[in-house]
């Protein structure tokens, strides 16, 4: 028994933006580009809200929409999700959060829903948060009927993990290091339960059960802000000082005490250590990767397909190289969407999924890193 994904969704702005209009606003060239990132284009959004994306991948990954990949033929009744999980770090609104918006856009009326902050790290955490979740409510419904009592939780057999960005928000597109990166986009998958029956089936039929076969999270204190950005309003203004004055409602700037600031040097743009997050991208996704395996009892020969994160394609070029494989071995989009966050590697699940790259039964290894500093690694059994 366990959580197997069964429908997977993608969605890109409209608005392509190629290095060549990069080189307008920034010192930078389509030929300095390429060879250190593998970056030839990004999407950004100009009319698409991170709403509007978030919901297109889960409709596509739902079967509500053309473009998206089910396991099973039909589309996904949206009444049938029980919880929507949504990393992101640009969501339109801070409350109602934007899994919410995605809930009311695709009818998704009995879901519970929150979002969740960890960076480029979403996709994993996100899987492996809805894969515990379901776990529990699964022990909790084998107790309740073995005592004859009410769950004592949710009873959350369906998932839907969403991860949506708008990164072209948070860069400072006056700033190389960064602006070059980023693209915008999401990427969505369903996730539901199957108990032992259901997996017996699979067996019984000479296949293995489908599911997250394991998962493995960690966190790294970010001491040095190797990647980081303020929140928007950690500068904005109350009217109390800390002498203990107050400033009366049309009292003029000029004739009131100062306004107390929480943070006056608060930078609202994201800001990167490249050569530092190069030396933590790259251990961290060996490492993740070994560990979430060893979890699984396998070994990187098992693995039909490796869908990463795609913050650089250095980074995966250098991670293949020290693990000894092949770079035939890994999907690798980010050289027509940039870095899209959290919803990356979804992105590259998707495509491989669409693509044929990966079909039930294939092993896929999800591995990601970002700011937090957070990683983790998800091994799936298509």
């Amino acid at each position: 028994m366990g959580s197997v994904i069964i429908g997977s969704g993608r969605a890109l702005p409209a608005r392509i933006v190629t290095n060549d209009e990069l080189s307008e606003i920034v010192d930078t060239t389509d030929e300095w580009i390429v060879p250190r990132t593998g970056i030839h284009i990004r999407h950004v959004a100009i009319e698409e809200t991170c709403t509007d994306l978030g919901t297109q991948a889960a409709l596509r990954a739902l079967g509500l929409e053309e473009g998206g990949w089910q396991r099973e033929a039909g589309a996904i009744d949206a009444a049938t999700l029980d919880m929507i999980i949504c990393p992101t770090l640009t969501a339109d609104t801070h409350f109602p959060s934007e899994a919410a918006r995605i809930r009311e856009r695709i009818g998704a009326t009995n879901a519970v829903c929150y979002d969740m902050s960890c960076a480029c790290s979403g996709c994993v955490y996100g899987l492996s948060t809805a894969d515990l979740i379901m776990a529990g409510a699964a022990f909790a419904r084998q107790e309740a009927a073995r005592t004859g009592t009410p769950m004592r939780c949710n009873d959350v057999r369906r998932v839907l993990v969403v991860a949506a960005e708008r990164l072209s928000k948070l860069v400072d597109w006056e700033e190389r290091a960064t602006c070059i990166l980023f693209g915008d986009g999401a990427g969505a998958v369903v996730l539901e339960w199957r108990d032992e029956t259901e997996a017996g089936a699979a067996e019984a039929a000479g296949a293995d059960a489908p599911g997250i076969l394991s998962s493995y999270m960690e966190n790294t204190d970010d001491v040095d802000r190797t990647l980081w950005c303020d929140s928007a309003f950690a500068s904005r203004e109350v009217p109390f000082a800390a002498d203990g004055t107050t400033t009366a409602a049309g009292t003029s700037a000029t004739d009131a005490p100062r306004l107390a600031a929480a943070d006056a040097e608060s930078d609202p743009y994201m800001r990167m250590a490249g050569q530092a997050v190069f030396k933590f991208a790259t251990s961290a996704m060996i490492r993740c990767t070994e560990e979430a395996l060893t979890r699984a009892g396998l070994t990187t020969d098992d693995v039909t397909l490796f869908t990463p994160h795609q913050a650089n394609e250095r980074i995966i070029r250098y991670a293949a190289k020290k693990m000894g494989l092949p770079m035939e071995r890994f999907q690798v989009i980010i050289d027509h969407v940039g870095n899209v966050s959290g919803a990356s590697a979804l992105i590259a699940l998707n495509e491989a999924l669409c693509e044929g790259k990966l079909q039930p039964g294939d092993i896929a290894c999800m591995t990601a890193f970002g700011g937090g500093l957070t990683a983790g690694s998800c091994v799936i059994r298509i």
